[in-house]
């Protein structure tokens, strides 16, 4: 049996990689497939026949890894991260009193004056 030997770390400074996927998507896959592990365990346990079990965990994880591997490459190392951030941004700022906006103009005029 030969040993396999995976370089992880590129470099200084960079992100880790593996196999194609980078920085959080190696945990993404990891934290998908022990939740498939544990669906498997629990559709076994319950009393489904093997092959429907198996099936649903190839099924399952090709999806998974499909999806993940996409994701990596649609979105980059950070890009995730922005998209998330991008939805928390509101689209649009209503106010229905104008009493904010005078307090500034009027705290404004007193920091001037000093």
């Amino acid at each position: 049996m030969a040993n396999s030997i995976y370089q992880i770390n590129k470099g200084i400074n960079k992100s880790i990689e593996f196999k194609g996927l980078r920085a959080q998507y190696i945990w993404y896959l990891a934290i998908g497939i022990l939740v498939l592990l544990i669906l498997f365990g629990t559709i076994y346990a319950i009393g489904v026949p093997t092959f429907i079990c198996v099936g649903l965990a190839l099924i399952g994880g090709t999806v998974l890894v499909m999806k993940v591997y996409a994701m990596s490459a649609k979105y980059g190392e950070h890009g995730l991260t922005k998209e998330i951030a991008k939805r928390s941004i509101p689209k649009v700022v209503r106010s229905d009193s104008r009493a904010v906006f005078v307090g500034l103009k009027s705290g404004w005029k007193r920091i001037k004056k000093k």
